[in-house]
């Protein structure tokens, strides 16, 4: 099993040991490209492109919200947004998607924190415009990443947040991460203490975990007005 223990002790000096991982190659970091769903397409963002719609979705005082869990944010100004976003987007640390339904960005979400060696990658700088928030696009935009992550090779997919974000956790677990624990007083954000949840999928659990995202997403799971005719099964684990 991934993540197990090998406690076969051979001589009293010998400790316990990890498994070994069969042909382990670091895998590559992702390319920064489209990914095309049924009912939603992540481009890698640019301000050119997607920055009018992006900040019209986000931004603004009736959106400050929105960013209550962001490290960055909420921002008022289009000149703000655009220079946070400039410098985020050139930080090797994140590749930044705008998330397109129907033709417009409506929000963000990012790879995080890649690791090839380790074989570990975060989803992270998640922020959906209301209209996107508990749809299926939104739920598509888990699985693309998911999908792009275990395919390239990962073995760990993470999902991080603040410990007091309700939502955010109930969307981890809906979504097939596993919660691992909480890192007490892990940093401060905008002056205050932020205790960080961590969950996890591993690549032990994503063949299960993409029948059952590809089932829920099949548009015969949804009726003339959308909506759905069975729950994601990752909900009744």
């Amino acid at each position: 099993m991934a993540g197990g223990v090998d406690r076969v002790i051979t001589s009293p000096r010998q400790r316990p040991l990890g498994p070994v991982v069969p042909g382990w190659r670091s895998p590559a970091r992702p390319a920064r490209v489209a990914h095309d769903g049924g009912w939603t397409r992540l481009e890698p963002l640019t301000l050119d492109r997607h920055g009018d719609e992006l900040f019209a979705a986000l931004c603004g005082a009736s959106n400050d919200d929105l960013w209550t869990y962001i490290p960055l944010g909420p921002f008022a100004a289009r000149a703000e947004f655009d220079d946070v976003m400039t410098i985020v987007d050139a930080d090797d640390g994140f590749d930044m998607f705008a998330v397109i339904v129907d033709g417009h960005a409506v929000g963000v979400v990012a790879f995080l924190r890649c690791d090839p060696a380790a074989g570990s990658i975060e989803i992270g700088f998640v922020v959906f415009a209301r209209s996107l928030q508990r749809t299926a696009a939104a739920t598509e935009v888990v699985y693309l990443l998911a999908r792009e992550v275990f395919d390239l090779g990962y073995r760990r997919f993470e999902w991080k947040c603040d410990a007091l974000n309700e939502p955010s956790r109930r969307a981890a677990s809906r979504f097939g991460f596993t919660y691992e624990g909480t890192f007490r007083q892990a940093t401060v954000v905008k002056g205050r203490n932020r205790d960080t949840a961590w969950f996890s999928m591993l690549d032990s659990e994503w063949v299960d975990l993409r029948s059952e995202y590809e089932r829920w997403l099949g548009p015969e799971n949804f009726d003339a007005s959308g909506s759905q005719r069975t729950r994601l099964g990752n909900e009744r684990r």
